[in-house]
């Protein structure tokens, strides 16, 4: 097993050598796990396999790109705790042997795969690479770490926006390293987002990455061909909504009252996932506004974590529907952040000051009622 290689912090480290190594294992992660669930895509749901069961693509896609993803990390750096999206328990039951054996095949596709010139041999990828069904599932549950405020940690959601992945629409792979509870890396995989918008059946597939003080870029989805990303000005009337599609994620009636209230022209623009982030970090909407739909959900760390820091580093803001920082360190969720809000800086308060408008409304019609 590979030892860490974490660049050591000194005050002479350059700043642009901070989470070199890092970033880019985290790219060879999310590259790999994007080729794994494109292939899933392709065989079970195009290939008319698709059922309801447990079985199903999602099934096997989330496993699959929790153990690669995993795996990787893992042996690059050892030491360090990972908070991931899903756990192994139901995969040791005897009834799930052929699932737990499509899995391995997946994942073992995925980490045999030619390597690039930027991976290395010793990050356990390439030819040979092969793990069993026994590792695949240490890997997924290396995941279940509780999270905190101290030190590294990795998340990982492996495919987020199942429905989308379903759809054939967007979906995204996510991974961050969060240092003392803030995110010091962040890399998301949109294996489905156009490269024109005006041809969305032509090429399709980019990659984001961002560190801490060093900006955001995005890439072709074989991780080449690097385009730095910088959020574009907008002026308030001209802002364009993203919203989740399942209205089940964030109430679609409190956005549309928020849009009222900003007195937007423009029809909000529905998408899963991570992808709504990087769709928001190239210009392509202007306010990502997710409210919860019952008052006592908590959101998760790693449906946001990359995407914050993207945000961030390309020149926007990302904060709760209070205007508060969305808080890392607190373990598995956001705690009691209520809501997020991303958009330019230059709009922010505006659209601060609209959400607790909405919420005021909210708060005396159920006084009422």
């Amino acid at each position: 097993m590979a030892t860490s290689t974490t660049i050591p912090i000194t005050h002479e480290t350059p700043r642009v050598l901070l989470y070199a190594i890092e970033r880019i294992v985290a790219i060879s992660a999310v590259r790999r796990a994007c080729i794994v669930t494109q292939k899933v895509f392709e065989t079970m749901v195009k290939g008319d396999h698709f059922t309801k069961s447990d079985e199903s693509p999602v099934t096997v896609g989330d496993f699959a790109a929790q153990a690669l993803i995993s795996q990787i990390i893992h042996t690059v750096f050892p030491d360090d705790p990972i908070v991931g999206e899903e756990d192994a328990s139901e995969l040791y039951s005897p009834e799930k042997k052929e699932i737990l054996h499509n899995i391995t095949s997946i994942v073992n596709e995925g980490l045999t795969a030619d390597r690039l010139d930027c991976e290395k041999e010793d990050w356990a990828i390439g030819l040979g690479r092969d793990i069993s069904p026994q590792e695949v599932r240490e890997n997924i549950d290396r995941g279940k770490h509780n999270g905190g405020n101290v030190g590294r940690m990795w998340t990982i959601d492996p495919i987020d926006g199942t429905k989308g992945f379903l759809r054939g629409g967007q979906y995204a792979v996510c991974v961050s390293l969060i240092l003392d509870g803030e995110p010091v890396v962040g890399v998301i995989g949109c294996p489905n987002l156009p490269h024109d918008l005006n041809n969305p059946e032509g090429k399709k597939g980019w990659i984001f990455s961002a560190v801490k003080e060093q900006g955001a870029q995005r890439f072709t989805i074989n991780g080449l061909d690097p385009i730095p990303l910088g959020m574009p000005s907008v002026s308030p009337e001209s802002i364009v909504v993203l919203e989740s599609v399942e209205s089940g994620h964030s109430s679609h009636s409190f956005n549309s009252r928020v849009r009222e209230l900003l007195t937007l022209k423009e029809p909000s623009l529905q998408m899963d996932s991570q992808a709504k982030y990087c769709s928001l970090a190239m210009g392509r909407g202007h306010l990502y506004l997710r409210m919860p739909t019952r008052p006592d959900y908590e959101e998760k760390i790693w449906d946001h974590a990359p995407g914050a820091l993207l945000i961030k580093e390309a020149g926007g803001q990302v904060t709760d529907s209070r205007g508060k920082q969305l808080n890392f360190g607190l373990g598995r969720t956001l705690g009691k952040n209520y809501g997020v809000v991303a958009c330019g800086s230059e709009v922010h308060s505006r659209v601060i000051d609209s959400v607790q408008a909405a919420l005021e409304e909210s708060r005396e019609r159920a006084k009422m009622n």
